[in-house]
């Protein structure tokens, strides 16, 4: 198991080096950066090299220093930081300052805080995505009308992602623009300087770390949906690059424009004025798909599995599945791990510690059983509804139900899954869905399949009871049958556990039938302990709890006849 957040780097290191070994993914290096032609260039030597533009040449070198954090190459590039060194000098500046000097800081903050507006840093509780929290990169609105800075599509963030490939580019077109025109200072005569545009492809290299959306197409309802995401596999970027700048007292003869210079008072448009902004080219993403690299996707549950923390473990297989919806290995690995992460949360709230797995387990199903005909909050108030610090019982639960949902439709013969589906629904309180869920499994499984035909029986039975004892319709048909059901799981099968199960059933559900029959039910919970006693980690303590729940209790405590299951006069 990984225990901190540099072994965590270490193994996603591991995954990108083995990705690109099987799947022929590239690190990032200077190369990447070459114009098309360039690298065509490279492999036709005896053809004469076409010559690089300027301008595209700039651009180039413009991402590179952005997505490496090198303040002093993007200080030298950026049009915002040369026109604050020559808007501050009254005769022009003559060449750039030292590399110690704090300027390069100053003109990198802009950007750097442009860069971090789509970095998600709200805890997305059970929807969250790797890299996670305060690394991952989402657009959360339409690309081509927010209004975001080119870098943030080559961030940092990005650039250094652990295994250092996290794009490529491409330059795809170089093309005149009308002058950019400008103010050096306030009362100053406008200027004008040659403009040309630059579109240059971004090719996102690991479909684990790339930039994310929401799917294209989607509405943006008045709900609380989660709506669909994707992840940006490519796009293409728009950079206005200005030329002839030194005639003009500036530094450098090129500069990237980035972000405009935004006046601090007073009504004046932003510098300078162009035809055209640098940033998204509109229409020109694309998405990762499932069959892109799909090998790169089973190698990631493999290291999904291997992370201690829940929380990373759900945004890696959250991340595989906003890419493969039908990664099977994907659910299952989700879909167990925040089953088991309802039990435990459901155990720590036991007044007892049970050793045996099989029964803490089932004992533990049977609080959140009882829980959801009572109190329901844990399991009904997600981590953002309710203002809460860390994800909640309910957002283990409500992301669970779509991932079980999505892996019975794939693999109907997991019939675990689908067991764990209908008592899900049933926490859930999806009344007729549990008890269809489980109805289903009763007609699938043959009297032949003695144990798993009465596990049906019971967790159907548990179904109707719930939903009756929700509802406080106690004349409702459904409580005869789920009584019914449980007395012939009771008959099925030999197992201690199949009967103990079976005989507290018929037991409990006998508290919600109109005319209560006290004598069956201390028979049945008699018949519950014997059973329970055989069972692995059963202890006198463990069975005082289950006569202890809101339901049992008040019919316990009112006749003497049950107090003898209550060992030591204890009635809790």
């Amino acid at each position: 198991m990984v225990s901190s957040t540099d072994s965590l780097l270490r193994i996603i290191v591991m995954t990108a080096f083995l990705g690109g070994f099987i799947l022929g993914l590239t690190p990032l290096n200077v190369n990447s950066f070459e114009p098309a032609y360039a690298a065509e260039s490279k492999k036709a030597p005896k053809k004469a090299k076409r010559k690089a533009s300027p301008a595209a040449s700039a651009v180039v070198r413009y991402v590179k220093a952005v997505s490496k954090g090198d303040r002093l190459a993007v200080g030298h590039l950026d049009f915002s930081c040369q026109y604050r060194m020559v808007s501050a000098s009254a005769k022009g500046v003559q060449s750039f300052p030292k590399k110690s000097d704090a300027l390069y800081d100053r003109c990198w903050e802009p950007i750097a805080q442009a860069n971090a507006e789509p970095v998600q840093t709200k805890h997305q509780a059970m929807n969250v995505l790797w890299p996670g929290t305060g690394k991952l990169i989402f657009f959360g609105e339409p690309l081509d009308r927010y209004p975001y800075a080119a870098s943030a599509f080559v961030s940092e963030l990005l650039g250094k992602s652990p295994s250092e490939s996290g794009f490529r580019t491409k330059v795809l077109s170089v093309k005149r623009l009308p002058p950019a025109s400008f103010r050096i200072r306030p009362e100053g005569d406008v200027v004008a300087a040659p403009a040309t545009m630059v579109h240059l492809r971004v090719n996102y290299t690991d479909p684990l770390t790339s930039p994310v959306t929401y799917a294209p197409g989607t509405v943006q309802w008045a709900n609380p949906i989660q709506r669909p995401r994707e992840a940006l596999k490519a796009v293409t970027l728009k950079w206005v690059v200005l030329s002839r700048l030194k005639k003009l007292g500036f530094p450098g003869d090129l500069a990237v424009v980035n972000l405009p210079v935004v006046p601090a008072q007073g009504h004046r448009p932003a510098t300078p004025l162009l035809a055209q902004n640098s940033g998204y080219l509109k229409d020109s993403a694309d998405w990762w798909s499932p069959s892109d690299h799909p090998d790169h996707l089973v190698i990631a549950v493999g290291l999904a599995t291997q992370l201690e923390k829940l929380d990373n473990r759900v945004a890696m297989l959250n991340r595989v599945l906003m890419i493969d919806p039908n990664q099977i290995d994907a659910l299952t690995a989700l879909t167990r791990d925040l089953y088991e992460a309802i039990l435990e949360n459901g155990a720590a709230a036991l007044p007892v510690k049970v050793t045996g797995k099989s029964l803490a387990n089932r004992l533990t199903e049977f609080y959140w059983d009882t829980y959801a005909e009572h109190e329901r909050l844990d399991i009904s108030l997600g981590m953002e509804m309710g203002g809460y610090a860390k994800p909640t019982t309910a957002d283990y639960l409500f992301r669970m139900i779509p991932a079980m949902e999505k892996l019975a439709e794939l693999q109907p013969q997991d019939m675990e899954n689908r067991f764990r589906l209908g008592v899900a629904y049933r926490w859930n309180l999806d009344q007729l869905t549990a008890i269809d869920t489980h109805q289903a499994l009763v007609k699938a499984l043959p009297p032949d399949r003695a144990s798993l035909r009465a596990r049906a029986l019971t967790e159907l039975a548990w179904s109707k009871i719930t939903m009756v004892a929700f509802n406080r319709s106690l004349d409702d048909p459904a409580i005869q049958e789920a009584y019914k059901e449980a007395e012939e799981a009771f008959n099925l099968s030999d197992r201690p556990m199949d009967k103990f199960v079976a005989a507290y059933t018929m037991a409990y559900s006998l508290v919600y039938w109109p005319n209560r029959d006290n004598q069956a039910m201390l028979s049945h919970l008699t018949d519950a302990k014997r059973w329970f006693m055989q069972v692995d980690g059963a202890t006198e303590e463990a069975w005082r709890m289950l006569l202890r729940n809101e339901t049992l209790k008040r019919v316990i405590d009112a006749d003497p006849a049950f107090q003898h299951l209550v060992a030591a006069g204890d009635r809790g």
